[in-house]
């Protein structure tokens, strides 16, 4: 599809590592691309990445790194300080250890803010989903790990934040509503009169700026991706094909909540091989992420 020459923007919705050739031709191609695929980047950012041609060829949908994108446009490098990412927190936000130990795969599917499919909807109520994001904005951004960062904020009204190095703040405020991220990319550089059909801004006497920083002994998740972002190489890929199985035998009662995150350490703790060297070998590692962690959920299943 991406190859038809009437074709001159491609969306990329899909879940998983399937879309990578595709994307990687549309990119290769010189058309628009409007991508909501965590694992392209998160996975493969080393083999799409340099594929892209042009600024703002490539624009995000996921709302917080939009937000990033729309709040860093125009923005020479080397006057950006850092970005921050924003979480609702999940169902758990005000939740104590003790409470996280009585944690069920119902609980976790109930989201405050977002509807969403069961995978991401645990990986929301973990953070998982965060730290990913964070490792994704690495690579989309061109960033350090030290200069990537997220903020639990319940409202849910400010998706993204950049700092520059003058220490002014420019951040992202709406309403959670994924139609206004994906408009913004289909429709660059123009805006859509959303407000007129449905949309309406939140008024200022409405706004509510607040944020705290995430607990990490509380998320470990959280905790194990921005890791596995800081170390790169085979640790991302890894850490998505680990997190995919821990998560399908949490969703089936058969580890714990608390059980997710220690599968995913012991997984990327068992690793001794080396960095990926092509992108096949990186897809590899999400399998192999994948099958490892099976095998350490079905020891602990029958033990």
């Amino acid at each position: 599809m991406v190859e038809e020459p009437s074709v001159d923007h491609a969306v990329f919705a899909s879940s998983g590592v399937a879309a990578i050739e595709a994307l990687q031709k549309a990119l290769t191609r010189g058309i628009d691309v409007s991508l909501a695929n965590k694992e392209s980047i998160v996975v493969a950012g080393p083999w799409v990445m340099p594929l892209v041609k042009r600024a703002d060829q490539l624009r995000p949908v996921d709302s917080e790194h939009s937000a990033l994108w729309q709040c860093l446009r125009d923005a020479p490098k080397n006057e950006l300080s850092r970005v921050w990412l924003t979480a609702s927190g999940g169902p758990f936000r005000d939740y104590g250890a003790e409470e996280m130990e009585r944690v069920t795969p119902e609980a976790a599917l109930n989201h405050p803010v977002w509807k969403m499919g069961p995978k991401i909807t645990v990986d929301s109520a973990t953070l998982m989903n965060k730290g990913i994001e964070c490792i994704e904005a690495m690579q989309l951004f061109d960033l350090p790990a030290e200069k990537v960062g997220a903020l639990i904020h319940p409202r849910s009204q400010v998706h993204g934040m950049v700092e520059f190095i003058d220490g002014t703040v420019k951040l992202l405020l709406s309403q959670a509503d994924m139609r206004l991220p994906a408009a913004a990319a289909i429709a660059w550089p123009r805006r859509l009169p959303l407000a007129e059909n449905g949309l309406p801004p939140i008024e200022p006497a409405g706004w509510e700026l607040d944020f705290r920083e995430i607990d990490e002994k509380l998320f470990p998740c959280f905790a194990l991706a921005r890791e596995a972002g800081r170390l790169g190489g085979a640790y991302p890929a890894l850490l998505v094909g680990a997190d995919e199985s821990a998560v399908k035998h949490f969703l089936g009662h058969e580890i714990s909540y608390r059980a997710i995150a220690e599968v995913i350490s012991e997984v990327l703790g068992r690793y001794g091989g080396n960095p990926p060297k092509t992108l096949e070998e990186a897809v590899a590692l999400v399998e192999e992420g994948e099958k490892t962690a099976d095998k350490i959920c079905r020891y602990r299943r029958n033990r």
